[in-house]
C-alpha cells in the first residue's frame, strides 16, 4: 500500500509541475469572413503549413476560434492565421502584410488573445486584394503549369532582364526559385516579398549586373508544400515527394524555359534556390541533378526536417567541385540552424566541392522571414553569378572524357586535341585525395586497388579544368 501511495503522490506532483498547454484564441474576425470557413494557425511549430488539419481552430458558440497547441510546442514561437492557404492569410487594417505574431510559451496565464483585421484575398469590407508590386518585366507564364510527375499544376512566374528585348542575340543564365508567391509580388506573398525583380533591376541600372539573369519562380503547393520540398518523409510533418518535384524542375520546367527563352542552358549558368524548406529542396536538386544545376542559393535552410537522410545522400552523391553554394542564415533563428548549415557545407567540401565555391554567411540580426531574405538576396546573387558565362564567353573547360563508368579495373582518359599532359586528381566520398598523377590522352589509369564506392575526378591543365564522378564497382 505504501508503494502505491508513493507512486500516486509522484504522479500528482508530476502533473501539477507540468506546464499548461498554450491556447491561441481569435476573438474577432473580419465581417466578410465566409460562413463556415475553417481557420488555421501556421508557424515555426509546423513548418509554416498554412492548411494543416492538425492546426485547425475550433469555433465556439460565441464566435471565437481557439486551438490548444501540442505540449511539444515550447519556447519562443512565431505564427500567423490563415483560411487554409497563404493567399487567404491574415493582413493588417489596410490589407498590407503583417509581421509574424510572436509568443513565448508559458510566459502568461490563460489563452493568448488575437484579432484578425483582414484576409488577403478579400481585401477588407470593399473586397479585392492589394495592388500588385511586381515590376513590368515580370510575367506569369501560366497559372496552371502542369507538373506531370505529381499530377498537379502550379503558377509559374518569369522575370526577364531589362535588356532582354533590346538584345535579341544575347543569352542569359537562369535562376529557379521556390515559394514563387513571395519572390516578386507583395499582393501574392504571405509574409512580404523578396523583391527579386526590384533588386535585379536596380543592379542592372547601376551597372553592377553586367550579365543579367532570367528568374523563374514556382509557387509552392500550399498544403502540399512540405511534401514536395523534401524527398524524405518526416514522421511528424510529411514529405516524400521531393524526387518528383525536382524531376519536374529538371525534366519538365527547365526544358520548357530553354526552348522558349534565350537561356544559357549549361549547368554553370543554371541556379536553384529557396528559403527554409525551399532551401532544403534546392540543395537536394543540385545533388540529384549535378549536370543541371551548378549554383545553389541556400537561405535559412530547414535541414532539420530531413537531417540524417540528407547527410547520407550528400555523402553518397558528391557534386562537382565547381558547384557554387551560398549559405546564409541568422544566428538565432533556431538552435540547430547554423550547425546544420555548417554540417552540410562540410559534407559538400569532403565530397570535393572546392572551399572557394562554398560561401558561408551568418547574421546576428537575421530572422526566418522574407524581409531578411530580401535583404540578403543581392549579395547571394552577385556572388553566385559573378562568373556566369555570357553568350560571348565560354567557361574554361578541358571537356575531357573519362570512361567506362562504372568500372572495376581502369579508367580511360581522353584529353582534348592539343592537350598532351594533365594532372589527374581522384577524391573519395569523404573528400580525401586518393590519387594524384600526371596523365596523357588515351592513357589508362588503374583503379582496381581502390575500395568500391563513388569517386570524384578532376583533371587540370594550366588554367583549364574539368571534373566529374565515377563508380568503382
Amino acid at each position: 500500500m505504501k508503494k502505491i501511495c508513493l507512486a500516486l503522490l509522484s504522479w500528482l506532483l508530476a502533473v501539477s509541475a507540468s506546464p499548461a498547454q498554450t491556447v491561441l484564441t481569435i476573438t474577432n474576425v473580419p465581417a466578410n469572413t465566409p460562413a463556415g470557413a475553417t481557420l488555421y494557425v501556421a508557424g515555426t511549430f509546423n513548418s509554416w503549413n498554412p492548411g494543416s488539419p492538425a492546426y485547425a481552430l475550433v469555433r465556439a458558440a460565441n464566435g471565437q476560434y481557439s486551438i490548444t497547441l501540442p505540449p511539444t510546442v515550447t519556447g519562443a514561437i512565431e505564427y500567423k492565421f490563415t483560411r487554409g492557404s497563404w493567399p487567404t492569410g491574415e493582413t493588417d487594417a489596410t490589407n498590407g502584410a503583417v509581421s509574424n505574431r510572436r509568443y513565448i510559451v508559458g510566459s502568461a496565464p490563460g489563452p493568448v488573445l488575437h484579432q484578425v483585421l483582414n484576409w488577403q484575398d478579400l481585401g477588407g469590407p470593399g473586397g479585392g486584394g492589394p495592388a500588385s508590386t511586381a515590376a513590368a518585366n515580370v510575367q506569369v507564364i501560366s497559372t496552371n503549369f502542369a507538373i506531370p510527375q505529381l499530377n498537379r499544376s502550379r503558377r509559374v512566374w518569369l522575370y526577364l532582364p531589362p535588356a532582354y528585348a533590346a538584345n535579341p542575340g544575347r543569352r542569359y543564365p537562369v535562376l529557379y526559385l521556390q515559394d514563387g508567391q513571395n519572390v516578386f509580388d507583395a499582393a501574392t506573398s504571405f509574409a512580404g516579398e523578396w523583391g527579386v525583380d526590384e533588386a535585379l533591376n536596380q543592379l542592372a541600372a547601376s551597372g553592377q549586373d553586367v550579365t543579367g539573369c532570367i528568374v523563374v519562380a514556382i509557387d509552392n503547393g500550399g498544403s502540399t508544400r512540405l511534401d514536395e520540398y523534401s524527398p524524405w518523409a518526416n514522421p511528424r510533418y510529411g514529405g516524400g515527394q521531393g524526387d518528383q518535384y525536382v524531376d519536374f524542375l529538371a525534366n519538365t520546367l527547365k526544358p520548357y524555359i530553354d526552348a522558349n527563352y534565350r537561356t544559357l542552358p549549361g549547368r554553370n549558368s543554371t541556379g536553384v534556390g529557396g528559403s527554409s524548406m525551399g532551401a532544403l529542396i534546392a540543395t537536394y536538386a543540385a545533388s540529384r541533378y549535378p549536370a543541371v544545376f551548378g549554383k545553389v542559393a541556400v537561405f535559412s535552410p530547414a535541414f532539420w526536417f530531413a537531417r540524417q537522410p540528407l547527410m547520407q545522400y550528400l555523402h553518397q552523391h558528391p557534386v562537382p567541385a565547381d558547384t557554387r553554394f551560398y549559405f546564409v542564415s541568422g544566428t538565432t533563428e533556431d538552435i540547430d540552424m547554423v550547425p546544420d548549415m555548417a554540417a552540410v557545407r562540410d559534407s559538400l567540401q569532403r565530397g570535393g566541392v572546392l572551399p572557394a565555391n562554398l560561401n558561408f554567411q551568418t547574421r546576428t540580426d537575421g530572422q526566418h522571414a522574407e524581409w531578411f531574405w530580401r535583404r540578403e538576396f543581392p549579395a547571394a546573387y552577385q556572388w553566385l553569378f559573378a562568373a556566369a558565362p555570357t553568350a560571348t564567353q565560354s567557361a574554361k573547360s578541358l571537356k575531357c572524357s573519362v570512361y567506362p563508368n562504372p568500372t572495376s579495373r581502369q579508367l580511360q582518359v581522353l584529353l582534348p586535341a592539343g592537350t598532351h599532359v594533365a594532372e589527374l586528381l581522384l577524391r573519395d566520398g569523404l573528400g580525401r585525395t586518393v590519387r594524384r598523377t600526371a596523365v596523357r590522352s588515351g592513357q589508362p589509369v588503374d583503379v582496381s586497388t581502390l575500395p568500391p564506392g563513388v569517386y570524384q575526378w578532376r583533371i587540370k591543365a594550366g588554367s583549364e579544368a574539368d571534373s566529374g564522378r565515377f563508380v568503382r564497382e
